[in-house]
């Protein structure tokens, strides 16, 4: 979550941190081994579009819901990955669901709404482009 982020729903902030390619760092700094230019940068040794999803507990109580949304975050973004620049991704669920729409934990209508809103929420970064480094999360 430290490049800032890219995008927002109403449930949902995807987060983005551009990487940098080992070739450029090598250039950067000659006759260096060891991490890369920033403690952000390390962690990333392969230049390619990395995903994760962070559901907390505060706005899905139950670990079926956390597990759903998660499931519904890779599978959507897997059709988005070729269209993603090469860079580290956060997705994280930053409200909850009302409990009293979507009754039932993991029920077909929760999905179809987690899906769309993340449907938007990739789209809108696709359109936005790259992001600023430092731009407030």
């Amino acid at each position: 979550m430290a490049g800032g982020t890219v995008a927002r729903t109403s449930h949902f902030a995807l987060h983005r941190l551009t990487l940098v390619p080992q070739v450029a760092q090598a250039t950067d700094q000659p006759n260096a081994s060891g991490p890369a230019l920033s403690p952000e940068q390390a962690l990333f040794d392969v230049f390619d579009v990395w995903l994760g999803a962070l559901v907390p507990k505060k706005w899905a109580r139950r670990a079926v819901t956390r597990n759903t949304i998660k499931r519904q975050i890779y599978n959507v973004s897997a059709r988005f990955a070729d269209a993603l620049p090469c860079a580290a991704h956060v997705v994280r669920l930053r409200s909850g669901f009302d409990r009293r729409q979507f009754i039932s934990a993991t029920s077909d209508v929760l999905k179809a709404a987690v899906r769309s809103e993340l449907e938007q929420l990739f789209a809108h970064a696709l359109a936005a482009g790259p992001v600023r480094q430092g731009s407030a999360a």
